[in-house]
């Protein structure tokens, strides 16, 4: 497990924040359709039970986009990965189809209402810290070119930005050849839900892309525990 550290200036606004980390050796492939029909059938359910205004209102993204405002940014402008899924799928758009880890995750944070950060462990130098990003700090969001991430939360490892609600950086992003993962789900909104979340990413796991050497660990602005699920 990469060590993962939450900075002052995060803990002072984001008190509740609660990060499960999810590290495991996973056999990536191009798709999974058995994955992809219980993505189409989350869709379903979504947009017969969801409406789009009330979107934002759910519990895991309202406490996201509070964080951002707190931060400073306009989290209409920037929005949460999870807000965004969940908005292209009441719009009766299907998510994008990049393959079976990432569309995992995706499915994940689409249940949950927890923005994640998937990575490329192999890829991600030294430890992590969450902080706030600043003005002018380079980013390229995937699929999103230059991003800026003044006042957005952002992971950072020894060479900068890798992670932040609204998008990861390119230069750590999941690809076929991965096979060491990192995922992150940030719970604005405190413990509550949260390791069910993770059961849940655990058990897609598992069953799509082989999973092994699983290891989670709990951090808050208090302390953190390692468990198994």
């Amino acid at each position: 497990m990469i060590k993962i550290t939450l900075s002052d200036e995060i803990i002072s606004v984001c008190p509740d924040l609660h990060v499960l980390a999810i590290a495991c050796r996973v056999k990536n492939t191009p798709s999974d359709e058995a994955l992809w029909q219980e993505i189409l059938q989350t869709e379903e359910t979504i947009r017969a039970s969801c409406k789009l205004e009330e979107i934002n209102k759910w519990q895991p993204i309202y406490a996201t986009r509070q964080a951002y405002k707190h931060l400073g940014k306009d989290p209409n402008r920037y929005r949460p990965s999870a807000e965004s899924l969940r908005r292209r799928v009441v719009k009766v758009l299907s998510l994008y189809q990049i393959d079976t880890l990432v569309d995992l995750i995706n499915l994940v944070s689409l249940r949950s209402g927890y923005s994640i950060g998937g990575f490329d462990a192999d890829k991600i130098q030294g430890s992590l810290q969450l902080g706030v990003g600043r003005e002018g700090e380079l980013y390229h969001g995937i699929g999103r070119g230059v991003l800026n991430i003044a006042g957005l939360p952002v992971y950072r490892d020894s060479l900068g930005g890798i992670g932040t609600p609204t998008s990861d950086e390119e230069r750590t992003k999941i690809g076929l050849e991965t096979t060491s993962l990192l995922m992150i789900i940030n719970a604005y909104s405190g413990e509550s839900g949260l390791k069910d979340a993770g059961a849940y990413a655990i058990t897609l796991l598992k069953q799509y892309v082989s999973a092994s050497e699983c290891e989670l660990e709990l951090i808050t602005a208090k302390n953190r525990e390692k468990y198994a699920i």
